[in-house]
């Protein structure tokens, strides 16, 4: 997984939020409430009326020099950073802190312009910072959408430790970060699933000769070998055949193709079916990349919104991870057979393509069906359906009455349609699965790792 994520901390100094930019503090208000009583002894002497105000100016007094020891919001810089790369629907601290560059101890109220898509309300912390010192806290924010988003200025209320008068301040931390799929997941995928198979099936294949393509070494001819197989620049050195030996591939072509369309707007509690697709990819990718392969990623709508060649590395991981954090979501139905044509024009040679789609209900064979056949003629495809549950479990229910029967037999009509149309993908050579989308990561790694284990790219 490739480093220095997180986003770069930005700081800058606050300056004054509006043209009137202090106000009274609590102490102030407090010690102004206190002076009211003396109103109370002032029904039999109004002497005491002169008391109170007397009070009342020595409070106004005590406030002004208050005021006057606040430091100006210049002499405050605020900074914020991020503990880690923010990635969908995982936790990420943020951290806020404020350097006071004046000898007058501050107590601040902080709040930060963050985005209802990284948090549900603005927080708001407490910050206290000694003179000629720092003070910083930290709120959580939990991603829910992918793609760039923009944090807007800190907003400070200030006092000193006398609490009488307070200070307004804005600094301007304008920020865009993006938002990667679920890191995590990608992680945990990578742990459980590459580093235990993937390894083991390598130390396993990469010593077979004779088997796929991958030209391994050079012998003489022996009763048996293909004829194709034989070497003839060699032949004519060495005055006899010589046969080439091959090993099975440990570079092959791998494919990412993922429909962005109004079907997988559909959500999946907070999540969408696309954000699930995505982790899929992301974690595909990884693993792909990490066993040796030279992977690429399609993601297309009505037209081809993210394309990524084929490559190895960290550099082409991030590029992908790059191009899967900006996919987004279409409210139109995705162009499927432009999709197949972009991919059977960049990819001539045997390819494995992971299509991540949906199936639209509908009388008619949909069009992703016919665009799938167009590349079973030339690729190995692993054809991925992400299943709806909800139609699944209400497909199964026995009806408690005639109108809850008419509704489970549409839905498994539905369930019939949608099996029909898999298993006509699947009679024409391509793996075709459809998953449960809580457990479509685990079971498309699974596949690709099958597929890799018993050669058929």
């Amino acid at each position: 997984m490739p480093t220095h994520l997180a986003p770069e901390p930005v700081s800058v100094r606050a300056q004054s939020a509006k043209r009137l930019s202090f106000a009274f503090g609590r102490r102030f208000f407090l010690v102004t409430l206190l002076g009211v009583l003396w109103a109370v002894p002032a029904f039999w002497d109004v002497r005491f009326l002169l008391v109170m105000a007397a009070w009342d100016a020595c409070a106004l007094i005590a406030w002004a020099v208050d005021l006057a020891r606040l430091p100006r919001p210049e002499r405050l810089v605020v900074e914020r950073s991020w503990a880690g790369a923010p990635s969908l629907s995982n936790n990420t601290q943020v951290t806020l802190e404020v350097r006071n560059q004046s000898r007058v101890y501050v107590s601040c109220s902080v709040i930060d312009d963050a985005p209802r898509s990284l948090i549900a309300e603005p927080p708001s912390l407490q910050i206290n910072a000694p003179a000629n010192d720092s003070g910083s806290a930290s709120y959580t924010a939990r991603p829910l959408e992918r793609g760039d988003v923009t944090l807007g200025p800190v907003y400070l209320r200030y006092q000193s430790g006398s609490h009488f008068a307070e200070r307004w301040a804005r600094a301007d931390l304008k920020q865009t970060v993006r938002v990667f799929p679920d890191l995590e997941d990608a992680k945990r995928q990578n742990i459980y699933l590459s580093r235990a198979r993937q390894i083991e099936l390598e130390r396993r294949l990469i010593r077979q000769r004779g088997v796929g393509r991958e030209f391994e070494s050079l012998r003489e001819y022996q009763p048996g070998d293909e004829f194709r197989n034989i070497c003839w620049t060699a032949t004519a050195r060495r005055g006899k055949y010589v046969t080439k030996l091959f090993q099975v591939e440990r570079s092959q072509a791998v494919w990412i193709v993922l429909d962005a369309g109004r079907l997988l707007r559909a959500r999946v509690g907070e999540l969408s079916k696309l954000d699930l697709a995505v982790n899929a990819a992301l974690s595909l990718a990884q693993i792909a990349l990490y066993s040796g392969d030279r992977t690429g990623l399609i993601v297309y709508g009505r037209d081809i919104q993210q394309r990524v060649g084929l490559g190895r590395g960290l550099t082409h991981m991030r590029a992908i991870m790059e191009s899967l954090a900006s996919t987004h979501e279409e409210i139109a139905e995705a162009d499927h057979l432009r999709a197949a044509s972009v991919l059977l024009q960049l990819q001539k040679q045997r390819a494995l393509i992971i299509w991540i789609t949906d199936l639209a209900d509908t009388s008619m064979t949909p069009e992703v069906i016919e665009s799938a056949s167009r590349i079973l003629s030339k690729h190995l495809l692993l054809f991925t359906v992400i299943a709806q549950t909800d139609l699944n479990a209400l497909a199964i229910r026995t009806p408690a009455d005639a109108a809850e029967m008419y509704e489970i037999a549409a839905a498994q009509e539905m369930v019939h349609r949608r099996e029909s149309l898999i298993g006509k993908v699947r009679n024409k050579g391509a793996l075709a699965l459809e998953i449960a989308p809580s457990r479509l990561t685990t079971d498309l790694v699974n596949q690709y790792l099958k597929v890799k284990e018993r050669n058929l790219i």
